[in-house]
């Protein structure tokens, strides 16, 4: 079964630091985690507090002790558990859903792994289409195990990651502010 702390560090070499550029649609952000989309976040209060300190946002690196656990938990809690991570048989798998849902929101990453079963799925001859609701329950999870029971994890991996890829080029097509970005197609990844 796939470990959260191995998709954990994979992520974090991708979020890190604090940002708040005006064109990101996620705002104020610290190590992935966005004000916009998670304003009750404990850590927001801590580094409140170091705003008012000089040196900001280089002073943060005082409060790691603080904010590495909120951080660990918020990502536990809001982007692992909601997948039933701990439940998913493919570590690449579990990487791929774990860090498209930090960047582009859980239930786009649950989308992307429903769409790509439904596309894996030969017409239904292998197993009946999913719901593509981005809600994981019991029917994804069987889906997703009765693929990797058929056929190789790669293959799974490779269409989510062509999924998010074209994600990014509508994104930044229908806003070109957000070529700033560029740099989300380090996420794209290919396993052989």
């Amino acid at each position: 079964m796939a470990n959260f702390n191995i998709s954990y560090i994979i992520t974090l070499g991708n979020e890190v630091g604090y940002s708040n550029d005006p064109i990101d649609n996620g705002g104020e952000t610290y190590n992935g985690i966005s004000r916009v989309n998670e304003p009750e976040w404990l850590g927001w209060p801590i580094i409140d507090k170091a705003k008012k300190e000089s040196n900001f946002p280089a002073n943060l690196k005082n409060y790691q002790s603080e904010l590495i656990p909120l951080q660990q938990d918020i990502y536990k809690k809001k982007y692992w558990d909601i997948f039933w991570g701990d439940q998913i048989p493919n570590q690449f798998i579990a990487n791929e859903i774990f860090d498209s849902g930090v960047n582009r929101g859980i239930r786009t990453a649950i989308k992307y792994l429903q769409r790509s079963l439904n596309i894996a799925n030969r017409n239904q001859r292998l197993y009946p289409d999913i719901s593509v609701d981005g809600k994981f329950g019991h029917n994804t999870l069987t889906t997703l195990n009765k693929f990797l029971s058929i056929d190789k994890p790669e293959l799974l991996y490779k269409i989510m990651n062509i999924m998010q890829g074209a994600d990014y080029i509508s994104i930044m097509e229908n806003n070109p502010s957000q070529e700033k970005w560029i740099g989300w197609f380090s996420r794209i990844q290919f396993i052989k």
